[in-house]
């Protein structure tokens, strides 16, 4: 199920830019005895040991998530290598600072993708296999389909998750969530780092949660109005929901198209997208949830007004409780959007507005949206 999608010339740039890098930097292409397959290399212990070939190199570092900044150690054959950890079991966001230059490392294949693929994964796995890790247990399924945006004026991929059984009882329908990326992802982004298909086959063979379709899209906006949270932009990520995904979808897959079967969620950017449709188009979502919104600040220059944003939120938040199964904003421990958004849910609570509210060790990381994800699909459905 790892499949890494580049579908636009900014990819391919930073990629190629990258490669053009590493190749002045590396004396070989390789490093003897290392390979994809092996490297970084997670020892029995569960240290860590990263290598690389740079000659001409003065210094390397490693950008280890939120743990911050660790030294390689050069030899007189330009080998650079450092070893850290112990870590726990789990997903880690990573890249190499070369004499100041930030490079994707060239030896490890594994990206965060999207439309800006600038850092490399690293899992390091649990035993047993955690929650967003492969397991023997029932599998579904992922269709990509390529259709034309008529609100943008071009060709988009959304990528659906069917449950498994779903070919084999034709007539069942199911409820669906439509679940959205954040800046710099796009379709493939929940797919491949954010394993939400792995997350949902886990949890349905525990019985933690209902079977369901999770539809993944391109939530960028490419139309040349300026992205971000304002009224333009998320006025085209809704009207493309809801003018050519929805009808794709309902066209082609057995769902349920009642509110209450009905969900919207998203990390970041896409948890933004996921706050105004949600809340702006509550007789269509009964389940919104909202991962790392830099939305209500934490990110510099954005000033948040709920009751302006979405009129009655605070003033009348027993409709918005009636109309609402479940509200749910979630933020990493180490986040800067964490005070911001936790001023912000002691808001809502003093004007009687029902939220669900939930953190997680990690800064702005794929871990934090990996547990944010297999905490609210439990909730949905049920």
């Amino acid at each position: 199920m790892k499949t890494i999608c580049y579908n636009n010339f900014f990819n391919v740039f930073l990629l190629v830019m990258a490669l053009l890098v590493s190749s002045r930097l590396l004396a070989q292409p390789g490093i003897p005895g290392l390979s994809s397959s092996s490297y970084p290399l997670v020892n029995p212990d569960r240290t860590v040991t990263f290598t690389l070939n740079a000659p001409n190199a003065d210094t390397v570092e490693l950008m280890f998530g939120s743990m911050g900044s660790f030294p390689f150690a050069g030899d007189d054959k330009g080998m650079w290598t450092v070893t850290i950890g112990p870590l726990e079991p789990a997903l880690y966001t990573y890249a190499l600072v070369v004499d100041g230059l930030r490079i994707v490392d060239p030896l490890n294949p594994e990206l965060q993708g999207g439309t800006a693929p600038g850092f490399n994964l690293l899992n390091v796995p649990g035993d047993p296999p955690r929650f967003d890790e492969l397991q023997e247990v029932p599998h579904g399924a992922v269709h990509i389909r390529t259709y034309y945006s008529t609100v943008q004026d071009r060709f988009h991929k959304a990528f659906v998750y069917v449950p498994p059984g779903y070919d084999r009882e034709p007539d069942r329908k199911y409820p669906v969530l439509y679940l959205r990326h954040g800046g710099g992802g796009n379709e493939t982004s929940w797919y491949n780092e954010g394993c939400a298909g792995i997350i949902l086959d886990n949890l349905l063979a525990e019985g933690k949660a209902e079977p369901m379709i999770i539809v993944m899209t391109n939530g960028n906006v490419e139309t040349g109005v300026p992205g971000g949270y304002n009224d333009e932009a998320i006025a085209v990520t809704s009207d493309e929901l809801f003018t050519d995904v929805i009808p794709l979808v309902e066209a082609h897959y057995r769902v349920y198209t009642d509110q209450q079967n009905t969900a919207v969620a998203g990390l970041s950017m896409g948890g933004g997208q996921s706050f105004y449709i949600g809340l702006r188009n509550k007789e269509k979502f009964a389940y919104v949830g909202v991962f790392s919104t830099g939305l209500f600040g934490g990110i510099g220059g954005t000033e948040f007004d709920a009751e302006s944003a979405i009129p009655g939120l605070l003033s009348d938040a027993a409709f918005f409780n009636e109309n609402l199964q479940l509200f749910y904003l979630s933020c990493g421990e180490q986040d800067p959007r964490l005070e911001p958004t936790k001023q912000l849910i002691d808001n809502f609570r003093q004007h009687g507005l029902d939220v669900e509210f939930e953190t997680y060790p990690g800064s702005h990381e794929w871990i934090v949206w990996r547990l944010s994800l297999a905490d609210f699909l439990p909730r949905l459905f049920n």
